[in-house]
């Protein structure tokens, strides 16, 4: 159960809208080569105009440019995928947060119009959960109402996720809610037989989350660089994929075929699977069979609950379902260590400081 309030709970009409998104996309060359996050933020966008926000103002953050302007991690680029996600809304774009030349932007922003501010860890006040500079982004953009939809910045105690709180009056958008929502689930009372799918190359990553849902799962299985590294369990409920396709000197790089097998039929009788962490070298299609026919078996089963986060196992499901448009997961989660730590029952700042429903 949700129990935060929610847009759908408040006054939007007349409001200038701070919203909260995360637009951290990977780029080459000054391109978004995955737009997941930015249309994942489209629903709650929508539903203001709609509504009658008198103004959509957007913050997020790109990258790690450590309190520094770094020009390849600015987010104009976004802004002008926004513009084709939104091609009825008017959209602009600031490069910077705060002070006059926002101000009058926000201002120059028609009704119903959306503006994206610039990158916010250009800024060290975001990291270090400055009080000054959440006021200055609340006092520069006129907003009377935060909302937070970043979900993959939720476990972040930063001056967007935490210190606006104490600003302005503060919900969760559909995404937040949507995301919260089904990992809750997952992670309290899934359907079962609940099958885990370890991957991955951090065991300190996943240990966690192992430890804290292996006594509601029914069987958890481990691929991945961590199983090729040797990951051994007590656990009878643990399965540790043992046979690999190497590469030409003898590395593990893939889950072997009898392991593939293994596998689909341990999903075969779930009703619920998590699917955290690829299971071979995605990057190289020779060694992203594994992971594909694993995909595909879950794309096909519409009746198994399937959950698929953590930020490599995401962006490979989405280039899967690029290539396979018959197939469909339940949720692919836009968290990284979000997911993970909501999963592992860690406390999430972000999500804490929004009002109580």
């Amino acid at each position: 159960m949700f129990t935060k309030l929610t847009i759908k709970d408040v006054k939007v009409r007349n409001q200038n809208v701070l919203v909260r998104v995360d637009y951290n996309v990977p780029m080459e060359n000054g391109r978004i080569t995955d737009d997941l996050r930015i249309k994942a933020s489209i629903p709650t966008i929508e539903y203001l105009i709609k509504k009658g926000a008198r103004r959509v103002i957007l913050i997020s953050h790109l990258g790690r440019p450590e309190g520094k302007k770094v020009k390849e991690l600015s987010l104009r680029p976004v802004a002008e995928r926004l513009k084709e996600l939104l091609p009825d809304a008017k959209v602009g774009f600031i490069d910077d947060v705060s002070g006059p030349d926002v101000e009058e932007a926000v201002e120059k922003t028609p009704v119903g119009g959306v503006l994206l501010l610039e990158n916010l860890r250009f800024f060290p006040g975001e990291e270090k959960n400055s009080s000054e500079f959440a006021r200055e982004i609340a006092e520069c953009t006129r907003a009377d109402l935060f909302v937070q939809d970043g979900f993959a910045v939720i476990h972040r105690a930063h001056a967007s996720t935490d210190a606006i709180t104490k600003e302005l009056p503060s919900v969760a958008g559909f995404l937040v809610e949507k995301e919260v929502s089904a990992l809750d689930k997952v992670a309290t009372s899934p359907a079962h037989p609940f099958l885990i799918v370890i991957g991955g190359a951090k065991v300190d990553d996943k240990q966690p989350l192992i430890d804290k849902l292996s006594p509601l799962a029914d069987d958890i299985f481990v691929g991945g660089k961590i199983a090729a590294d040797g990951y051994t369990s007590d656990n009878p409920k643990i399965h540790v994929c043992d046979t690999f396709k190497e590469d030409g000197e003898g590395g593990k790089r893939d889950i072997g075929e009898p392991c593939i097998e293994a596998l689909i039929k341990l999903a075969e009788g779930a009703k619920t699977v998590l699917w955290n962490g690829t299971l071979g070298e995605t990057e190289k299609p020779e060694f992203a069979k594994g992971s594909e026919k694993f995909a595909e078996f879950l794309g096909t089963h519409p009746k198994i609950t399937s959950v698929i986060c953590g930020g490599d196992t995401a962006g490979f499901a989405e280039n899967f379902l690029k290539t396979h448009p018959d197939c469909s997961f339940s949720l692919i989660s836009t968290g990284g260590g979000a997911s993970l730590e909501l999963l592992s029952g860690l406390d999430l700042p972000g999500l804490d400081s929004l009002d109580d429903a």
